[in-house]
């Protein structure tokens, strides 16, 4: 395994530093974006589009740069280091990655140009009030065929960025029992539908999760997107992905707070010497970097392995995200004792990124969660 930076992920990494240090400017900003319903702003948006971040993971033929894992957690890391807002992850990731999965052809090039363009933004209705936890096979929400479509009634919870997507994938329960893995399927429904019906919810990390419930939905038959009642395994899939992106913008952020702390190591003073001089402080940045260059391996090396289509990359997913969450957790714990008080002022940077250490350690899997996942890969 060789994880050094291509020649062009070197590029891409450069540009993003560069791009998201301007678009992204200052604490100040940061809150703006969390009082806004939205979450981010037109030009930010525009901008990620035109330097071909949308499609990075899409085929030529859809619009993409035809790029792989490596590049995208590339390219997450820079995201989380900036603790960059709004749809990116939910459009690319939940909502592209699964239509790449599943969808047919003509889904495909009706939806992921429109995506690689920036044209579109989607996200996906997975979990449940009943079931906060994205386990697939705990869906209540059900959709019956009817005539010549579907008609869908339920209410999904934490859907991300729901307020501001175009589009949604619903995974609906259509035929089986409940905790069943047969019988999920997956369907295309556009917000505005009559029946959708979007609230957005208050959250940890200012991030824009929605309640989203369903009241008689009907879809067309054209709506399904893979195969009725095989959503489990494409859910499966996504998680997946998500899982180890969601690693690499941890990862981010766990080195932008190291940086801060050990600035703010070397220049705050205490008995006429900096901080940093004290062994105590010293130990604990040094536990910041262990943690963080762990971070590093594993993720990489979770993004390689789905890269190559490995069949153990379902279990070091799952190892990647219990691990990177509780370090990201350690790093942001570590950074507020290092900056004191100074840390908990909400205008300060710190909450930003403790607050979303926080609410990754359970985005698509709790680390208890991503246990389950690899004892089943254990064979217990």
């Amino acid at each position: 395994m060789d994880f050094t930076y291509t020649d062009d992920q070197k590029m891409l990494k450069e540009a993003a530093r560069r791009f998201l240090a301007a678009a992204c400017p200052n604490v100040e900003w940061y809150l703006e974006m969390d009082k806004d319903e939205k979450g981010f702003t037109p030009e930010l948006w525009k901008g990620m589009a035109e330097l071909g971040w949308m499609g990075i993971l899409f085929p030529e033929e859809y619009g993409g740069i035809g790029g792989g894992m490596l590049d995208m957690v590339t390219l997450m890391e820079e995201m989380g280091y900036a603790a960059l807002p709004g749809p990116y992850f939910s459009t690319v990731i939940l909502g592209g990655c699964t239509i790449l999965e599943a969808g047919s052809e003509a889904q495909k090039q009706e939806f992921l140009p429109k995506i690689s363009e920036g044209a579109l933004r989607m996200t996906l209705a997975l979990s449940e009030p009943a079931a906060a936890q994205f386990n697939p096979s705990l869906i209540t929400v059900r959709a019956q065929a009817e005539g010549d479509g579907w008609v869908i009634d339920g209410t999904k919870l934490f859907v991300p960025d729901a307020n501001v997507s175009d589009w949604m994938i619903v995974a609906a329960r259509t035929a089986g029992k409940d905790l069943d893995k047969d019988g999920i399927s997956l369907f295309l429904v556009e917000t505005k539908t009559p029946g959708v019906g979007i609230t957005l919810l208050k959250t940890v990390a200012g991030d824009k999760q929605c309640e989203v419930v369903f009241k008689e939905v009907r879809v067309p038959k054209g709506a399904l997107l893979g195969e009725a009642g095989k959503g489990f395994a494409v859910i499966e899939k996504t998680l997946q992905i998500a899982a180890v992106a969601k690693c690499a913008e941890m990862l981010g952020g766990s080195n932008r707070v190291m940086e801060l702390a050990v600035a703010y190591a070397k220049e705050r003073v205490q008995f006429g010497k900096p901080i940093g001089t004290f062994q105590a402080v010293q130990h604990l940045c040094a536990n910041m970097k262990m943690a963080t260059e762990q971070s590093i391996y594993i993720t990489y090396k979770a993004a390689w392995m789905i890269d190559r289509g490995m069949p153990e990359a379902r279990k070091f997913a799952a190892v990647a995200k219990t691990w990177v969450s509780e370090a990201y957790k350690k790093v942001a714990l570590i950074g507020h004792q290092i900056f004191g008080g100074t840390g908990y002022i909400v205008e300060h940077a710190m909450p930003i990124y403790s607050r979303r250490a926080k609410a990754g350690e359970y985005a698509f899997g709790s680390p208890n969660y991503q246990r389950e996942i690899v004892a089943q890969e254990l064979g217990l």
